[in-house]
This record gives C-alpha cells, structure tokens and sequence, in this order.
C-alpha cells in the first residue's frame, strides 16, 4: 500500500481536502479520493476526516493508496502518430481530446493504454503503474509532440534535462486580440487561483513557482493573433496562464478566457506542441522533432485568414 503525506500551506489554506488532494496528486481523480475518504484512508492531524473538511495552514495530511487500484490498466490498440522511434525514446505527435494517463477510477482509452499496446514491457518504470514511460505530459486538449521513454536510464537523462529547462519547447497558439510586438516575454509565478482552486494563476513573488514564456508573434489575424510561444520553464497550465494575465486567452479554453467559445463546435484551447528538442540520452546528440498542425487548428487559421507558417 502506497503512503503520501503532505503538509498544507498558507495558501491552501480553507480548500476542501479532497480538493486539495486532487491538485497535489495528478494521477488520481477527486472521486476516487472521494472514495479513499469514505473508506478512512485519509487522516488529518492522525484523525481521519470527511471530503468536506477544509484544510488549515500546516495540516499534516496523510493518505494511504490501495496498491491493488493501480493494476488495472489494460494495454488498448489505439493507433499512435509516432514521429520517431528507437530503442530509448518515442516521440508521439498527440491527438487533441486524449489524456496523457490514467487516474485511479479512469483507467481507458489514454495515451497510456495505447503505449503499453504498442511497447509491451519495454518503457521506463520509475514514475510507477499509472504512469509508464511518461515523463512530461500535455493537457488532454492540447496537441502535439511528447517524448515517451523505453527505459529508466532515458528517463533520468529527461528528467534532469527537464529540471535545468535546457528542452527546447515550442507551442503554436491562437490568442485573443492582436499585438505591436512581434517578440516579448511573460513572466510571473504560477501557483493555484486564490479564488478558483481548480485553476492556476500568476502570483506574488513569493508564492508559486518561477515561469518564463517567450511569445514570438507570427500573424496579427482577424480579431486573434496567432504565436509561438516557447517554455524556458514549464508549469501547470503556463502558456494558459500566462496570455490570459497579459489579456490575450488562448482561442476555446473556457477555463483561462470566455466562458462560451466563439467558434462553434471548438472543444478546448487551440496549443500545439510543435517543436521538442533535448539531448538523445545514448548519443548526447541535440535531436529535434516538429509534430505538424492538424487539421483543424490549419482549418481555424484559413477561417481567421492567417496561414500555418511551419518556418
């Protein structure tokens, strides 16, 4: 049986604890710490508590996690768009509407069950059961390029690349509203919303983690601008957060921008994760990989009379 524990901070504080939970543990869905709840498998201060009870500034939380609800994850025959392949790493060009992985409770259809189909054993088993060869993850809407890694030993060469933010990650973007500059720079801390603790937000100083995005404009279009916008850290919702603080959401995410999307039919905010560069963990070679557009991000571009721009 898995044991967590956690210690809440100020300003967590007044969040219902299966809230709190859920934002600290991302592989797991509210409900089924829902359910932990119900069963005592939470204490709080050494009581056990119910899913309503709010959290308080240096609550000692801790929560056990039945070992036998992480071993229901099935490999699924999901066509993967793999943009390249070798015995350390896989590159997979990510559909939208697809989750990275499965959360105790949800186990079907992730990239996760596809991966397992698709590599059999052969992926890195550091981050556990749920979780398979991931090492970083885009949001289930977002498209576009993720490194999958085969072994332990690829794994910790990325997640060291990705501790000194020296991968290269470039995401194309349809933004609200239209720009002088063509190049310029967000930064601001990135911690949960004080006021919605389901979303991030752009903190004081001394709260929530350093973010910097770089924002290169490619096309001022109709009434939207289309960017790139490039990670030199890489936060919970960053690129999300952060156009939404300087007034320009993100076209469809009706977390960070309007609440009802302008475009009908549109599910989710328009981010491709484009370009992913890092250092090949056998080769030290620099490789770089670019997932195209799909189809209808291109078709959203001709709509708003701008083009794709793949230079």
């Amino acid at each position: 049986m898995e044991k967590l524990t956690f210690t809440v901070e100020t300003e967590d504080e007044d969040t219902r604890v299966d809230a709190y939970l859920a934002s600290q543990i991302d592989r797991m869905s509210r409900s089924y710490i829902q359910k932990i709840l119900k069963q005592g498998g939470v204490l709080v201060n050494g009581k056990a508590v119910k899913p309503n009870y709010k959290v308080c500034e240096d609550d000692r939380i801790e929560i056990e996690i039945p070992e036998n609800e992480e071993l229901d994850i099935e490999a699924e025959d999901i066509p993967l768009d793999i943009l390249y392949e070798d015995d350390d790493v896989l590159i997979v060009n990510k559909p939208k509407d697809m989750v990275v992985h499965p959360a105790a409770g949800h186990y079907e259809h992730t990239l996760v069950n596809a991966l397992l189909f698709h590599c059999r054993d052969r992926l890195s088993g550091i981050n556990g059961v749920m979780r398979p060869g991931i090492v970083h993850r885009i949001d289930k809407d977002t498209t576009g390029a993720l490194v999958i890694c085969k072994n332990d030993a690829a794994h910790q060469s990325l997640a060291a690349q990705l501790a000194v933010h020296s991968i290269t990650r470039r995401y194309r973007a349809i933004v609200a509203g239209n720009f002088k500059d063509e190049t310029f720079t967000v930064e601001g801390n990135i911690g949960r919303s004080a006021n919605d603790r389901k979303k991030m937000a752009v903190v004081s100083p001394d709260k929530g983690k350093h973010a910097v995005t770089h924002v290169k404009v490619l096309q001022n279009l109709k009434g939207y601008a289309y960017v790139e916008c490039e990670l030199e850290t890489g936060r919970t919702h960053q690129i999300r957060v952060h156009m939404a603080h300087i007034g320009h959401p993100l076209l469809g995410d009706e977390i960070y921008g309007p609440k009802k999307c302008p475009v009908k039919g549109l599910q989710g905010q328009t981010l491709h994760a484009m370009v992913l560069g890092f250092q090949h963990p056998s080769t030290n070679e620099y490789v770089e990989f670019t997932a195209p557009l799909p189809e209808y991000f291109e078709e959203l571009l001709r709509k708003l009379g701008g083009t794709s721009l793949y230079s």
